[in-house]
């Protein structure tokens, strides 16, 4: 997933980590992918991370297949400890966590809980900036 980031240099990256049991991902997947429709021809990028057990993976997939999710979609695959750690020392292991890269790869935000579609406008607009 990270490789996904480095991959995306020049765009502004969003990666939302999430799992079909936790309802406030549930309630926030329409607006990040609203936000992928329109932002997404101005150079930014959604990745979504399920966090979900490997037995409801199938879940997960239907699930995004309903919520229409057309951007890169991975699975968490190490274990709940080395997986937060790996992707931000401050994350406690709440669901939704979200990370935001800057067009050069650089981390500029991170925040766990659900965020409203004007939250994450007004937090990836600014990063788009005139090109």
């Amino acid at each position: 997933m990270l490789r996904e980031v480095q991959g995306s240099l020049g765009r502004v990256v969003l990666v939302n980590v999430w799992a079909t049991w936790c309802e406030p991902c549930r309630e926030e997947l329409p607006d990040l992918v609203r936000v992928q429709r329109e932002l997404g021809g101005q150079g930014f990028r959604l990745i979504l991370v399920s966090a979900d057990f490997v037995s409801q993976r199938p879940a997960a997939a239907a699930f995004l297949a309903a919520q229409g999710v057309r951007s890169p979609t991975f699975a968490k695959a190490q274990g709940d400890q080395e997986f937060i750690d790996g992707l931000e020392s401050r994350w406690t292991g709440a669901l939704p966590a979200t990370l935001l890269f800057d067009r050069q790869g650089r981390k500029v935000a991170f925040w766990e809980g659900k965020a409203s579609y004007a939250e994450l406008v007004a937090k990836v607009k600014p990063l788009l900036g005139g090109g």
